[in-house]
This record gives C-alpha cells, sequence and structure tokens, in this order.
C-alpha cells in the first residue's frame, strides 16, 4: 500500500474549482452577515459572544479528541487573556493551555504563518504535560506515526504519516504554500479546507496535530473574512465528530481531494449559521437580564445566568428543582417559591408535572430559529 505522500505528485493537491462557487459565495454572504451584526450590538455583547464562541471552540476542540476539559475554568481563563472581568478561578493547565490558543488566534490571525507560531500553539496545547518526547518542535522519534482504532490484540490501520526525518521539509514546504495560496487569493473554503487536510496529513507533531489543524481552517477562514469571529468550526464538527473522521479517512490516498473539500466547505457554512444564532442568543440574554433586573433576586439571578451558560444547547433535560437547590444553594421550600415567581413573571417556563416538572429559559426557541 503507498500513502498519499508517497505518491509521485505529492502535495499537487486536485480539485474541481466550479464545485465551490456557491460554497465561497455564501461563506462571504454569511460573513457579511455576521460582520454587520456585531457592527450593531454593543461591546459588552461583542465581548460576551467572543468568550462564550472561543470557550466552545476550546471545550470542542478538545472533546474531538476525547479530552473533556472544566467549561468554568476555560471561560474564566479566556476572560483573563481577554482583559476582562473573571471570578478569579484558577484554570488547569490543559484548560489553560487551550485557552490561551484560541486567544492567540484572534489576536494573530492577519499574520504570516510560521514554524515559530506552530510550536507556540503546541507549547500551549501541551501545557502541562510530561509524556512527550517533544513539546513546541516537531515529532523526532524513529517509530511510525500511524493513526490506529480498535481493539489492542486486532488493531486497525487507518493512516501512517510521513516519517519524523521528513516533517521539517514537509512543513517548511507546507508553510510556504499556506501563505502563497492567500497571496494567491485562493478561495477562503478550499483554502481553509485544504490547510487542514494536509496539516492532518504530514501529522508533524506527537499530539494535538487535530486541534491545531483545525485551528489553522479557522485562520485561514479568518484571513479571508478579515474577521475572527466568523464560524465554530470545532463546535459543528463535534456535533457529528464520526462523519468527520470518515471523511478524512477517505481523503487518505487521492490527491483528488474535491470531495473532502465539499464536505468540508458545508461544515463551514453550518458553523456559521451557528454563529448566527449565537449572536442572537448573546443578544437576547442581555436583553432578558434588562427585562428583569430589580426582579430577580440573587438566587434567581445566579439560576438564570447558570442556565444562560449553557449555550443553545441549553440545560440538558431542563432545570429540575434539584437542580436549582444545588446551584442557589437554599431551600426547598424557597426554590419552589423562586421558581413559582419566575414563572408568573415569564423568566422561566414549565413543563410537565409533579416530580417530572422541568424549567426552561423562555429564549432557546427564539435564539434558535430567528
Amino acid at each position: 500500500m503507498r500513502w498519499i505522500w508517497q505518491l509521485p505528485n505529492w502535495p499537487q493537491f486536485t480539485f474541481d474549482p466550479a464545485q465551490f462557487v456557491h460554497f465561497e459565495r455564501e461563506f462571504h454572504r454569511n460573513a457579511g452577515v455576521i460582520i454587520g451584526s456585531l457592527a450593531a450590538v454593543s461591546a459588552d455583547e461583542v465581548n460576551e459572544l467572543r468568550v462564550t464562541l472561543l470557550s466552545n471552540e476550546a471545550l470542542d476542540t478538545s472533546k474531538i479528541e476525547g479530552e473533556i476539559l472544566d467549561r468554568d475554568s476555560v471561560q474564566s481563563s479566556i476572560r483573563h487573556q481577554l482583559g476582562l472581568q473573571t471570578d478569579g478561578r484558577r484554570s488547569g493547565p490543559k484548560e489553560t493551555g487551550v485557552a490561551l490558543m484560541m486567544v492567540d488566534l484572534v489576536k494573530s490571525y492577519q499574520e504570516p504563518l510560521t514554524q515559530e507560531h506552530l510550536f507556540l500553539w503546541h507549547k500551549m496545547i501541551m501545557n502541562g504535560r510530561i509524556d512527550l518526547e517533544t513539546i513546541g518542535g516537531y515529532r523526532t522519534h524513529t517509530d511510525p506515526m500511524q493513526i490506529i482504532s480498535g481493539r489492542l490484540d486486532r488493531p486497525i490501520l487507518f493512516y501512517e504519516a510521513p516519517p519524523s526525518d521528513q516533517v521539517e521539509t514537509q512543513m517548511s514546504q507546507y508553510i510556504d504554500w499556506f501563505n502563497r495560496a492567500i497571496e494567491a487569493q485562493m478561495p477562503t473554503v478550499v483554502h481553509a479546507g485544504m490547510a487542514h487536510l494536509y496539516f492532518e496529513l504530514i501529522h508533524p507533531f506527537e499530539d494535538g496535530n487535530g486541534r491545531i489543524g483545525r485551528i489553522l481552517a479557522e485562520k485561514a477562514l479568518a484571513i479571508g473574512a478579515r474577521q475572527s469571529l466568523i464560524t465554530a468550526l470545532s463546535t459543528t464538527i463535534e456535533r457529528d465528530k464520526k462523519a468527520y473522521y470518515q471523511a478524512l479517512e477517505r481523503a487518505d490516498f487521492s490527491l483528488d481531494i474535491t470531495e473532502w473539500l465539499i464536505y468540508f466547505s458545508g461544515m463551514i457554512l453550518e458553523a456559521q449559521v451557528y454563529v448566527q444564532k449565537m449572536i442572537a442568543f448573546v443578544v437576547y440574554k442581555a436583553r432578558y437580564f434588562d427585562t428583569y433586573r430589580g426582579r430577580l433576586n440573587d438566587r434567581q439571578t445566579k439560576v438564570a445566568l447558570r442556565l444562560f451558560g449553557e449555550g443553545l444547547a441549553g440545560f440538558k433535560g431542563g432545570l429540575s428543582a434539584e437542580n436549582y437547590i444545588r446551584i442557589a444553594k437554599t431551600s426547598r421550600a424557597t426554590t419552589t417559591r423562586d421558581l413559582a415567581e419566575m414563572v408568573e413573571m415569564g423568566a422561566l417556563t414549565k413543563q410537565g408535572k409533579l416530580r417530572h416538572t422541568r424549567y426552561y429559559l423562555p429564549v432557546w426557541e427564539a435564539a434558535v430559529t430567528n
């Protein structure tokens, strides 16, 4: 079997340009809508959106790799890096590292890609790791870099990347291609999809290749739109990461990457729709607290903030009385009274009866459909 990097024309990828005219047009149309929406909201609301989107991306790009991070710690770290007020929470090394990488993307997306920046991102997301030979540098081990799944006694080999002694040369070509593609005005969706796939096929680091590969796609999209908050790529991919891995696997053997780019372009457009919903969600949140300012007590406000903190997906299964007791740290009698007041004033909606009663913010349907 010959891997894609062993083909004579590697890395001369090909694709059918006609397939991406629609995707490119829709990408820039959506980006325009998002940028226009951002111009119409307050600075505080933009900051809230930035924290939410970056937090979601940090959590979901890690979740794709099977790593579950603490949401509150990630958000606190991102707020700190952006110079916003925090709750003083100390974040763990993993949460701090991925937060640093996401914020760095926002601040530096217009800069040309360099090896030094890739190494910086690797140091960030490997923060606290002591089990790797090389952190902040390309892999050097002599063992093959293989993508394997299945049982330990019956492993399935999906892909083998170029050997470590080829990585520096391969990455030099990659970085040169990434920057030249911008100068040549390659269609943004094609640049982003190819940037991700090309990087994953080289697989230059011991670990963290998926996370860095996805942020490279985000960088290409931000450059093309001249705005860093135009997609939620990892959040969209994580919804169906099986399809994502299947698409990567199908792209392992052929230099014609049209199929991969069609898949990835679709993910980009979905991610933009998600951002538009998030803008509506953040605006609705601000209006919600304007409406109920002075009407909600401290306990009710704390619970409402916790519900909004779950984002568009909402509080899984709805808010129960037990959830309220735990979040507000109050008694059952006070909980019953607080919830009844919130339903009466319209701050919550109520569904079900008795022990099956659940409460929801009236935001979800409006935020998702508008």
